[in-house]
């Protein structure tokens, strides 16, 4: 499934094909130990960027389930020095940064972040209008732990449609919104399948919308994180028939070898 997006981050154009998004953690605690920064970021990211990655995406706090949300303070102290460091020494690098809150995501915009990613789907509606000020692109998630809503793919469709209302009307632009379905963010692994399985009606629902698809190494897959690297290409190959513009993932270069295999 061959799909056509004008989709900008800071002045760059996605337009099609799968493009690789690599995972930064400034966190003590994410669930894969390997993808956790030490005081090795610029490194990190440099060999992220020739690897293929065209996005570092670097996230303050882990959001596996059952983990405990750290405060904004907390979350600004560990990934603002990780984003000054990698612009200092990447100037072209794009930089996403994992928050849902406010005053976090105006602090490293300022600091030279061009995305601002969401795993929220937008709770707080002062996200939307620091975004658009700030004149960053927005990656939003949509999470169903706590949804009442019977239907999962309906589930996705009205929350990631109210997510979108929400930022055009705070002025981020249409050409600025990547949307996430949330995989591990869902009710089973039965659904975290279905969702990975079907991903494509997202893909078509939302058409002029770009779809990024968040699997690697999760819990979904089976058995410990370290030995999740297969399943997680196997997502991967999967997207790229399903026309999904971004993968997020911590193994940059066995991905982009699956994404240029197939295209």
């Amino acid at each position: 499934m061959r799909k056509s997006y004008d989709f900008e981050i800071s002045g760059r154009r996605f337009e099609s094909g799968t493009h690789v998004m690599g995972i930064l953690n400034a966190t003590p605690d994410s669930f894969f130990a390997a993808s956790r920064l030490q005081d090795d970021a610029v490194k990190r990211a440099g060999d992220m960027l020739k690897e293929g990655a065209e996005i570092l995406d670097i996230g303050g706090q882990s959001t596996r389930p059952n983990s405990k949300p750290v405060s904004a303070l907390e979350e600004l102290s560990r990934v603002l020095p990780v984003v000054e460091a990698i612009r200092a020494e990447f100037k072209d690098a794009l930089i996403s940064v994992d928050t849902y809150y406010p005053e976090v995501a105006q602090a490293v915009i300022r600091a030279g972040a061009d995305l601002i990613n969401d795993v929220s789907c937008l709770n707080d509606d002062e996200l939307a209008r620091v975004i658009a000020e700030g004149g960053a692109s927005v990656c939003v998630m949509h999470n169903r732990r706590d949804s009442k809503i019977a239907d999962m793919f309906l589930d996705k469709e009205i929350g990631l449609s109210k997510a979108v209302k929400k930022l055009l009307n705070a002025g981020v632009e249409k050409q600025k919104i990547l949307l996430d379905g949330g995989i591990g963010f869902n009710k089973s692994k039965d659904e975290d399948w279905a969702l990975l399985e079907g991903y494509g009606k997202l893909v078509e629902y939302f058409d002029e919308y770009p779809l990024l698809l968040g699997t690697s190494r999760k819990s979904m897959f089976g058995g410990e994180p370290e030995t999740r690297l297969s399943a997680t290409l196997d997502s991967t190959a999967l997207a790229v028939k399903q026309g999904v513009l971004f993968v997020r993932v911590h193994d940059v270069k066995e991905n982009k070898a699956v994404i240029t295999a197939l295209e």
